[in-house]
């Protein structure tokens, strides 16, 4: 949390089931990319703008609930729900709540994928969501971010 008077400054990573294997899980599919690797990437794409970053993951929906409701403070989020998209009752709910904006990200094109996973049940709540870029849409997410919050800033142009 932040200190009594001070402006949240950090951005929200949170990764669903699975993501913690990212370098060795399906690298046809997802690459060879590790998670840390993404987590120093999108640290390094945020800073320069003021923004910090607090990374977690969890292969249990109620831990990213937990997680969501731990990070409130913060400006916004970039989350991959992974499977968690198709059925995350629990999980639509809490992001629901999470008063920031939010942009949803699957490193592979869900839709070019099997059936299944052509329907979200947290898409409609994502100010955006990205999918199909391997990695990178997480930087493309937390660029996305950023420009949405100097938009959204007392003052800004519009």
């Amino acid at each position: 949390m932040n200190a009594p008077g001070t402006t949240p400054t950090d951005v929200l990573l949170l990764n669903g089931p699975n993501l913690g294997t990212l370098g060795r899980r399906q690298p046809e599919i997802y690459g060879s990319t590790t998670l840390a690797e993404v987590e120093e990437v999108v640290a390094r794409q945020l800073r320069p703008h003021g923004f910090g970053l607090r990374a977690e993951q969890h292969d249990c929906e109620g831990e990213l609930i937990r997680a969501l409701d731990r990070h409130r403070d913060t400006v916004a989020a970039i989350v991959n729900p992974g499977a968690l998209m198709i059925a995350g009752w629990s999980l639509r709910d809490a992001l629901a709540d999470y008063p920031a904006p939010w942009a949803e990200v699957h490193i592979s094109n869900v839709w070019a994928r099997e059936q299944f996973r052509h329907n979200s049940v947290v898409s409609p709540l994502a100010v955006g969501v990205i999918a199909g870029f391997g990695v990178h849409g997480y930087e493309l997410a937390a660029q996305a971010l950023v420009h949405r919050l100097r938009q959204d800033a007392p003052g800004a142009a519009r």
